[in-house]
């Protein structure tokens, strides 16, 4: 198992691998009365090798929350279009399970995927766009120390719908988390 970062705590975080299809799949359907209408995860082996897919490209990073104990896997936090240049910015989604919901996991899981994001990724920037009534994820966001930067009506779309959604953002200056600049940051 490759550990991205180091445990702190009572979590890991793992990439996703393809043979983890069993397990995730068992998890997004034990915990879709959780995840709805708020995202929507791989429930079939097809999309499931999909989405492996997907965050094997060098925009993407799909980071399992495990269990430091079991190695049972807790939740899910995706890097999602990871952008260089000036920038240097990913946009977060992410998920617990119903099984393990409710404990602090993923709040844990997160944490170190801040860490992991403005150390080893060199990412400067950090935005989560959260469906304002989804209060659990807004929460969440708040005890890591984001900050609400807006609101964008019909911004995504999920469930069968556009979906407005609160913008909050998270940067390396506020965390005191920051490696060397990435090489594609420009010096001027």
């Amino acid at each position: 198992m490759h550990l991205v970062g180091e445990p702190a705590g009572r979590v890991i975080l793992r990439p996703l691998a393809g043979d983890d299809e069993g397990e995730f799949i068992a998890l997004v359907r034990a915990s879709a009365h959780v995840h709805r209408p708020w995202m929507s995860l791989p429930s079939t082996a097809d999309d499931f090798q999909a989405f492996v897919r997907r965050y094997q490209q060098p925009s993407e990073e799909s980071l399992l929350v495990c269990l430091c104990s079991t190695g049972a896997i807790a939740g899910v936090v995706n890097i999602n279009s990871i952008i260089r240049g000036r920038f240097q910015c990913g946009s977060l989604a992410y998920a617990a399970f119903a099984p393990t919901a409710g404990q602090g996991y993923l709040t844990e899981g997160l944490g170190l995927t801040v860490r992991y994001a403005f150390g080893p990724l060199r990412l400067h920037r950090l935005e989560a766009n959260i469906q304002p009534g989804n209060h659990a994820s807004i929460r969440l966001v708040r005890r890591l120390g984001f900050r609400r930067e807006g609101y964008s009506p019909d911004m995504l779309f999920i469930d069968g719908a556009w979906r407005d959604h609160e913008r909050w953002a998270l940067t390396s200056t506020m965390t005191g988390v920051a490696a060397e600049p990435h090489p594609t940051l420009p010096e001027r």
